[in-house]
């Protein structure tokens, strides 16, 4: 197993203080900030281990401050409901006796019924595109500095961009975005990981799409830029260790502020996920 996935599991392996009281770790980084896919999947993790038999299909979250990677976050679990077929919890994240970050999760138990789902956008597999070490090798010296240090970091998620390109000019592109995403190394078979794993993912590139169709990136210096809040529905079994498809759109922005959407495909085209957010996009002005 990779350092990187390893530090994952840990990462998300929560210490339980009490009943309903969870304690995670942040990663020892140079990011002033936590990352928010870390505190979403700590956050699922704690909603689960108050609940029994039955997954997670969806989730909606308001991130609130930012948080500080030196200190640890306190989950608490509010359980809202235990009900025939349906279970909801509220998790709080607080720090410095702040709510950081607020949460509800719904978990419904397995049972049979209607079917459909969107269809896979036709992109080519991810062995057609740059691998971590290609992209360190041939694509990274193009890349501004910001984006640099982001790929020479060791990651438990592997991103293959199909549209790499744009990360290598400020060119006006088409408001869609697609990535191949997998965990860099097995995973333990139990879905409730592969469920965290995701959605701890799924909050990276997606704010970042919605500046597609001005040609710029959160990497950018005079762009602050944070998630707002970010939503998340499980729709089918998969496993966070097998290439997934992130088909991302913009439908909007207006006010500083972006909205990304997300569906996410297994290699066979099934749909497993899909994701929305808004995101503060704001362009810093110069100080006179």
């Amino acid at each position: 197993m990779s350092k990187a996935v390893k530090s994952l599991l840990e990462l998300l392996d929560l210490e339980q203080l009490e009943l309903n009281l969870f304690r995670g770790l942040s990663p020892q980084s140079n990011w002033q900030r936590v990352f928010g896919g870390q505190v979403i999947g700590q956050a699922l993790v704690a909603a689960t281990r108050t609940v029994e038999a039955r997954p997670a299909h969806s989730m909606h979250a308001y991130f609130l401050l930012g948080g500080d990677p030196k200190v640890p976050i306190i989950y608490e679990v509010d359980r809202i409901r235990d009900g025939k077929s349906f279970t909801t919890r509220r998790v709080v994240a607080i720090q410095h006796g702040h709510a950081i970050f607020s949460m509800s999760v719904s978990f419904h138990r397995d049972e049979p019924g209607f079917s459909h789902q969107a269809e896979m956008p036709k992109v080519p597999g991810p062995e057609e595109f740059p691998n971590e070490q290609q992209i360190r090798e041939k694509i990274m010296p193009m890349m501004p500095a910001a984006m640099r240090r982001y790929y020479e970091e060791e990651r438990p998620i592997e991103l293959r961009p199909v549209e790499y390109a744009r990360y290598l000019s400020r060119e006006h592109r088409d408001p869609r975005f697609h990535v191949w995403i997998r965990a860099t190394a097995p995973l333990p078979d139990d879905p409730a990981i592969h469920q965290s794993v995701l959605a701890y993912a799924s909050d990276m590139t997606l704010l970042d799409t919605s500046l597609i169709p001005h040609g710029r990136t959160v990497f950018q210096k005079t762009i602050q830029a944070a998630s707002l809040d970010h939503a998340l529905w499980f729709h089918r079994a998969f496993r966070a260790d097998e290439w997934l498809l992130y088909a991302q759109d913009t439908p909007s922005a207006s006010g500083a502020r972006g909205l990304s959407r997300g569906l996410i495909f297994s290699r066979d085209g099934t749909l497993v996920a899909s994701v929305a957010q808004e995101g503060l996009i704001r362009e810093r002005r110069e100080e006179n």
